[in-house]
């Protein structure tokens, strides 16, 4: 008898995601950062209680820091510890990325903006961008542009069953 592959959260599994800032910022590039986090922090995201959707990252003294990620604590799993469910956390990368950040975020007028949190390995990851904000008027663009792709799939889709 064969047994069904069981997905697995530690390998590639998707935490959480800020489907806002896409409609928010222009996403330029995207780094993969790791997060210094506690015990109990690690067991509610294995618990699915991760939360990036107001968060931002700063640059404060050369280093990274992710402020306003939300991890609400486990009842269970923090009963010695006083849990702050949106503390500053810090974020690793390599110092040569850090610079490159540091360099477009104060010339350029970017911000880091978190676009998702995921598993990778036993490791929890958080995809930085690099972003700029959009003017009203750009997402009004991006929404007539999506409304006329909807509105093109449905005419292909009547035309190829009619034919």
């Amino acid at each position: 008898m064969s047994k069904k592959p069981a997905k697995d959260k530690a390998n590639g599994g998707t935490i959480a995601l800020n489907k806002r800032a896409r409609h928010e910022y222009h996403l330029e590039e995207r780094h993969e950062a790791g997060l210094e986090l506690q015990g109990w922090e690690l067991k509610a995201i294995r618990a699915g209680r991760a939360n990036i959707s107001e968060s931002y990252a700063v640059i404060r003294h050369g280093e990274l820091f992710l402020f306003g990620a939300q991890i609400t604590p486990l009842i269970q799993a923090s009963t010695h510890v006083l849990a702050d469910d949106r503390r500053t956390r810090k974020l690793l990368l390599h110092r040569h990325e850090i610079d490159k950040l540091v360099g477009k975020v104060e010339r350029d007028g970017y911000t880091l903006i978190p676009t998702a949190m995921y598993w990778k390995g036993s490791k929890v990851k958080l995809e930085l961008a690099l972003a700029k904000g959009k003017q009203t008027h750009d997402k009004r663009a991006n929404e007539k542009e999506r409304d006329w792709q909807r509105e093109k799939q449905r005419a292909m889709r009547a035309h190829n069953k009619n034919a």
